[in-house]
Order: structure tokens, then C-alpha cells, then sequence
């Protein structure tokens, strides 16, 4: 069971790299280098931001449900990690 949600762990830790630099590539779409990268990045990412942009709309062209989601990705992933620590120090 530690190994999964280790592994779980990891996974979001590699998630969220993927959406620090799917964000931080949206302000440079006019690059030709960035736009190739976002076109692998977004079908990556985009699912999981969409449900956030649903719950908040851009304001003033500002899309600011991304820190939500980040936000949220690293209580989860806390959350596990916390876990996964006080399931290996008990001994299960």
C-alpha cells in the first residue's frame, strides 16, 4: 500500500512540474518554441484546469483558477505524502 500511493506521490509531484511550466508557457503564446510546447502540454493539463475555470471564470482576461488547482494538487499531495510517512512510521 506505501508503494502506491509513494508512487502516487510522485506522479503529482511530475503533475504539477507539468502545470507550473503549461502556465508559465501561456504567457509566451505568440513564441513559435512555446506554442509547440503547449500543444503537448494542454491535453495534459487542460482537463484538470477546466474544472476549475468552470468554478471561476477568467477576470479581466485573467485566468486566476489555476492557483486554485495548483493550490489544491498540493494539499492532495501533502495529504499523501503525510499519509504515506505516518502508515511507514506505524509499521503498515
Amino acid at each position: 500500500m506505501n508503494l502506491v500511493i509513494t508512487s502516487l506521490v510522485q506522479f503529482l509531484n511530475i503533475y504539477f512540474v507539468l502545470l507550473i511550466v503549461r502556465i508559465l508557457l501561456s504567457w509566451f503564446q505568440t513564441a513559435e518554441w512555446a506554442g509547440q510546447i503547449i500543444s503537448f502540454l494542454s491535453p495534459i493539463t487542460d482537463p484538470y484546469l477546466n474544472i476549475f475555470r468552470s468554478i471561476i471564470p477568467p477576470l479581466g482576461g485573467i485566468d486566476i483558477s489555476a492557483i486554485l488547482a495548483i493550490f489544491l494538487l498540493q494539499i492532495v499531495q501533502g495529504s499523501l505524502a503525510s499519509y504515506s510517512a505516518a502508515s511507514l512510521a506505524s509499521g503498515f
